[in-house]
């Protein structure tokens, strides 16, 4: 059995992969630009995973390697500014958005395939998510294509799907567990459909999984080696230890979802998925929905009993944009489609013109929506500015201290041509990849520089003789926001 597809394909009038090649030139053209005139400093995570690439390692403490190695080639060959650390993002969701180009032209035909990547290149969360460096840039891609493999694994009998499969799907664990989903849905299409049970007992399928097991267990080895930190974070982060009825929670995300995927493609999304309750579907559209609905599904479950970040169902998306464009295209329903592009069109360009206008402008936005990636580098520089004062007196600090996790990786990026080095205060077990590898001992000379987001010198101050205020400023962080730091000289350290 094969995908049929019942589309007429005016593939054949038209070099539907010129126009996609075309498009997506164009995309990334735009926001390679976008990364250089971008006025936004590193986002709290980006820089933990800058900090990160220049450790190499098989495990960090709250997600798998492949991101820090991804950033870590980008640096290399680029340089360490906030440009080159990002890089990776559009490069790889052009490499994801040609991956779903080839899921379309298998499963349908070209045009599907081109109008499917553009569609997906152009949406809002990929927009966003262009201009900056997250765990879910190589996830998206080794899903699609992971989920290219698998369609082909099934429809044909040669053993380059099982390789593509499994070493898409290994990749996928790497860059983030959620990648493990897949064997979820790849369940659910299978439980529906019969007559492609006769995978389960294709060897072809076993050397897909048995690829992406060997790529996996490097680092769980290191996981084994570091009381499996990855695993308790990631537990943690389901936040299932509190109550666990959040209808707020679960409507937060649902109608996030509508901002991630755009209103016209999930709303069509939506209308797909409720008819199928009631209609017989061609195979490929089967497919998609199995790779799509149990994800989200899965997610806003978790949201209602918990919490859920709206791109925690990202890569549901891949199947979706092929599943809602060759629904559209099937229908006639070129005037949503088209409307749909429009209007992605419009979110783009204002992202880019907000981050390249960022911090420099005055919103009337309250408070400003990227103050949470602006003032960091401000902070860095009161920080050098305390270090190059001490040394000048001839009391240099031996190091500087934080207790925040964010506050860290900040100053790891933006101080990280400044030779004192910079540790983490940690009580018991480490919460973060800083307290595991660069915590504050009772070895470390005095004094140090305690630098505070906040008033207060915390819990910190009680472990020492000596707690001196030398500092407190109030920097901008965009034209109508402020960041505190508060500094302190710690000495005599007395223990926990």
């Amino acid at each position: 059995m094969s995908f049929s597809t019942g589309l007429s394909s005016s593939s054949r009038d038209v070099n539907w992969l010129a126009v996609l090649l075309s498009g997506l030139a164009a995309l990334l053209g735009l926001r390679l630009v976008a990364l250089y005139v971008n006025g936004t400093d590193l986002f709290f995570d980006e820089a933990q995973y800058w900090a990160w690439s220049e450790e190499p390692a098989l495990g960090y403490f709250s997600k798998p390697p492949l991101i820090a190695w991804v950033i870590g080639a980008a640096t290399t060959a680029c340089g360490a500014g906030e440009a080159c650390v990002r890089l990776p993002s559009p490069l790889l969701h052009t490499a994801t958005a040609l991956a779903v180009f080839w899921l379309g032209r298998r499963l349908y035909d070209a045009r599907i395939g081109a109008l499917a990547a553009l569609a997906f290149a152009t949406l809002p969360g990929v927009s966003l998510s262009a201009g900056l460096i997250s765990t879910d840039v190589p996830l998206l891609l080794c899903w699609a294509l992971a989920l290219v493999g698998f369609a082909a694994l099934i429809e044909t009998d040669k053993v380059w799907p099982a390789l593509l499969l499994g070493a898409a799907f290994g990749a996928g664990l790497n860059a983030k567990y959620a990648m493990a989903w897949f064997l979820l849905c790849a369940g659910a299409y299978i439980f529906m459909t019969p007559e492609r049970r006769a995978v389960l007992r294709d060897w072809r399928l076993y050397l897909a999984l048995a690829i992406g097991a060997l790529m996996i267990v490097p680092n769980l080895a290191w996981n084994y080696a570091h009381s499996f930190a990855t695993f308790a974070h990631t537990a943690d982060n389901a936040n299932w230890g509190g109550s666990l009825l959040h209808p707020n929670k679960a409507l937060e995300f649902f109608a996030a979802q509508f901002g991630v995927f755009g209103p016209i493609l999930f709303g069509a999304f939506l209308v797909i998925a409720w008819r199928a309750r009631r209609e017989r579907l061609p195979d490929p559209d089967r497919l998609l929905l199995s790779f799509s609905v149990p994800l989200i599904a899965i997610i806003l479950v978790q949201a209602f009993l918990s919490r859920a970040h709206a791109n925690w169902a990202a890569p549901a998306y891949i199947a979706a944009s092929v599943l809602v464009v060759a629904t559209m295209v099937r229908e006639g329903a070129w005037g949503w489609l088209k409307a749909s592009f429009a209007l992605h069109a419009v979110v783009l360009l204002l992202l880019i013109v907000g981050t390249a206008t960022a911090g420099r402008l005055q919103l009337p936005l309250q408070p400003d929506p990227f103050a949470r990636t602006l003032g960091w580098r401000e902070v860095a520089e009161a920080t050098r500015a305390e270090l190059a004062q001490a040394a000048a007196a001839g009391k240099p600090f031996a190091a500087v201290l934080s207790d925040d996790r964010a506050l860290t990786a900040e100053l790891l990026y933006y101080l990280r041509d400044e030779p004192t080095p910079i540790l983490a205060w940690r009580q018991g077990a480490p919460h973060d990849h800083f307290e595991l590898t660069r915590p504050f001992t009772a070895s470390t000379p005095a004094p140090v520089l305690l630098v505070r987001s906040d008033e207060g010198p915390g819990s910190a101050a009680a472990s020492f003789a000596s707690v001196n205020r030398i500092a407190a400023k109030v920097l901008p962080a965009g034209q109508n926001a402020q960041r505190h730091v508060t500094f302190y000289s710690l000495a005599g350290y007395k223990g926990q």
